[in-house]
């Protein structure tokens, strides 16, 4: 009798633990990592800076000439004078500008006229947080709007390419035959065409425009995720678990995307982090080609493209801050993804 009462507690406790679910136990070990739930916490972050910056409650007067052209950042301090461009050169007093120029007598007049509609003007900063473009518009608040469209549409078409790629791997994997050899075909096609030039033919035919962007993104990324879910998905089917819910009469849906797709979900995260980088560096490539978003929008790809030109001159805050929000977000991410994969991973589960 007293064996059987002190086995009871932890019969319980075995089956607390069998009865816990996949998605329970995987947060629980997703939390217990520290560098994980820090860049969850970083890109939850950028989510709701991206949320701000759509509602236009941050960032909604990017396009406002607030700063002088090419103002540094405020670290830096103001310009000297004659950094400006403004020259001033002597003149004789002997000269009569009238017998060379005939406008020169209304200089003067044109001069009073200019210094009256200064004093309307609302006077331009010297200096802004991050710098200013050529324009006078604020860096941060171009790399806060650049955030919005660069990552929606870096995530966005990660979760359509994800989507397309999951479902035809499940169901080339799961069926096989006449099915399988059909998306093998599709997949063939793709991947017989040089990625960029896919792109660039997609970019052709459907135009500029930030849905467009992840159309042609989600269209054109999704091969490498079908490649690799459906491995998974033939390599699980013929297991164990899986050939036990067909026993109990669990539907191939159900088998497919309740017992199977838990158990390579750490692969389809990790391939959808790498995707979500990628479809970024795709963005910033076709906006420095002109293909990609709209010219009335800024994002990280349209703001490099533009300070190629200022790096000549030796201005070098706008390239500093896309490429600062970028690094962020892209290392946060990825180790976020990392972290999801490892406590997905069912490899790793039985080590607890």
């Amino acid at each position: 009798m007293s064996s059987a009462v002190l086995q009871t507690p932890n019969t319980l406790d075995d089956a607390q633990q069998r009865s816990e679910g996949v998605w329970h136990a995987a947060w629980r070990r997703f939390r217990a990592d520290r560098v994980g739930l820090a860049s969850l916490i970083v890109v939850l972050g950028f989510l709701v800076l991206i949320a701000l910056s759509a509602t236009g409650l941050v960032a909604k007067n990017w396009q406002a000439e607030v700063g002088v052209a090419n103002a540094p950042p405020t670290f830096l301090g103001p310009r000297p004078a004659e950094a400006t461009g403004s020259i001033a050169g002597p003149r004789g007093p002997n000269v009569d500008l009238s017998d060379i120029d005939p406008l020169a007598p209304r200089y003067q007049e044109w001069a009073e006229r200019a210094a009256q509609l200064k004093t309307t003007e609302t006077p331009k900063a010297e200096t802004l947080p991050l710098g200013g473009d050529r324009l006078g518009r604020d860096v941060l608040a171009k790399a806060v709007k650049g955030t919005e469209i660069s990552v929606f549409v870096g995530v966005l078409a990660a979760v359509v390419a994800t989507g397309i790629g999951t479902l035809l791997g499940a169901f080339g994997g799961f069926f096989g035959g006449k099915i399988g050899d059909l998306l093998e075909w599709l997949y063939n096609v793709f991947e017989s065409i040089p990625g960029i030039l896919l792109i660039f033919a997609f970019a052709a035919v459907f135009g500029k425009g930030t849905m467009t962007v992840v159309l042609i993104l989600g269209l054109t990324g999704w091969t490498g995720m079908y490649r690799q879910v459906r491995a998974e998905f033939i390599k699980h089917s013929s297991r164990e678990y899986v050939r036990s819910a067909e026993a109990i009469g669990a539907s191939k849906l159900s088998r497919m995307f309740r017992h199977i797709l838990p158990n390579v979900s750490h692969v389809v995260l990790v391939r959808m982090g790498l995707l979500v980088v990628g479809f970024i560096k795709a963005e910033v490539i076709l906006s420095y080609l002109g293909l990609g978003v709209s010219v009335d929008q800024v994002s990280w790809g349209t703001m490099l493209a533009e300070a190629q030109s200022e790096l000549i001159l030796g201005l070098w805050w706008q390239l500093a801050a896309a490429t600062l929000f970028m690094a962020v977000f892209v290392t946060a991410f990825s180790l976020m993804a990392d972290a999801a994969r490892d406590a997905l991973d069912p490899k790793l589960r039985g080590l607890e």
